[in-house]
């Protein structure tokens, strides 16, 4: 009795040494998790998110109240349609006499063929010399109105100018302003990140918000990281970009395989984590090592799973 129990002691140590060298390293799957939170104060109007649900990146899954910031927003745009009528005012009276300097510079034209037609007749006795001397006369007259008309249009040129600085001075700030209402609105819009599954959900519709509460936290489960660990010997045998076979448990007896591609080895050791059983192999130190899967919606994170690396 005591030697086949002495016998059956030996094949299960026999068993479970095999089991031991069957794969190179384990740990557990992770995936690369992000906690969404309000970007803006106010009440949760909205809020479609619920856990287990597969959003898009660029999603927009919620809506915070923000009437108070686009009522300011609209204000501040009422200011600068203000600011833009009084810039147009002063153009439009300079246009004027603009114009009206163009009338006068025709009737000088006018005014000069009529003297120099005048001039000739009296040259050859058909017109009086007060004729000549009225023409002169209103020539010079029209051309004293000409330069006051001129020098108007430069006032007028100035002050707009003065007046048009001082409106873009205050039209700047107030631009600046409503850029940034806009963005506050903007912020009031809850937006998905990434594209990934909703693992919690810590918000409510019709709850009030701060800036910076989560609302939901989400992974992208498309690829896992199995998150392994490796003694020191085992390190000359891998390197990053390395392709390996990764498996989970499929059954009692049974894996399921999966690709997988070393992306990141840790500089430094550490104590083996209290996951792995026995005080002996605790005690070691060992590296930590990623290993990035791609998901067909089987691996789960947190699971259980084995790197092999070497050739049996």
């Amino acid at each position: 009795m005591k030697r086949s129990i002495y016998f059956l002691t030996i094949a299960l140590l026999l068993s479970a040494c095999s089991h031991k060298n069957d794969f190179d390293a384990s740990g557990n799957f992770e995936a690369d998790e992000v906690i969404v939170s309000a970007q803006q104060n106010g009440q949760l109007l909205s809020f479609s998110v619920q856990e287990g649900q597969l959003l898009k990146a660029g999603d927009k899954v919620g809506q915070i109240d923000i009437s108070n910031v686009l009522l300011q927003k609209q204000q501040t745009e009422a200011s600068i349609a203000a600011l833009n009528e009084k810039t147009s005012s002063p153009q439009d009276q300079a246009e004027l006499v603009r114009r009206q300097l163009a009338v006068q510079e025709s009737q000088l034209d006018q005014q000069i063929r009529e003297r120099d037609r005048t001039a000739n007749l009296v040259k050859a006795d058909a017109a009086t010399r007060k004729q000549l001397d009225d023409a002169n006369a209103s020539l010079d007259q029209m051309r004293k109105q000409i330069a006051v008309t001129r020098q108007q249009l430069k006032l007028n040129t100035f002050n707009t100018n003065m007046q048009n600085r001082s409106i873009l001075s205050e039209r700047g700030p107030l631009e600046k302003t409503a850029a940034q209402y806009q963005d506050q609105i903007n912020k009031g819009q809850v937006i998905n990140p990434i594209t990934g599954v909703v693992l919690v959900k810590y918000a409510l519709e019709g709850e009030m918000q701060t800036i910076g509460k989560p609302l939901y936290k989400i992974a992208n489960t498309d690829t896992l990281t199995l998150r392994a660990y490796v003694t020191g010997t085992q390190l000359p045998e891998i390197k990053i970009g390395q392709q390996v076979k990764t498996r989970i448990d499929q059954g009692e007896k049974n894996y399921k395989y999966y690709d997988g591609q070393i992306t990141w080895i840790s500089d430094k050791s550490e104590f083996s984590p209290k996951t792995i059983q026995t005080k002996d192999e605790r005690a070691d130190l060992v590296y930590a090592v990623k290993v990035r899967v791609k998901n067909d919606g089987y691996l789960k994170i947190g699971m259980y799973g084995e790197v092999i690396w070497s050739k049996p």
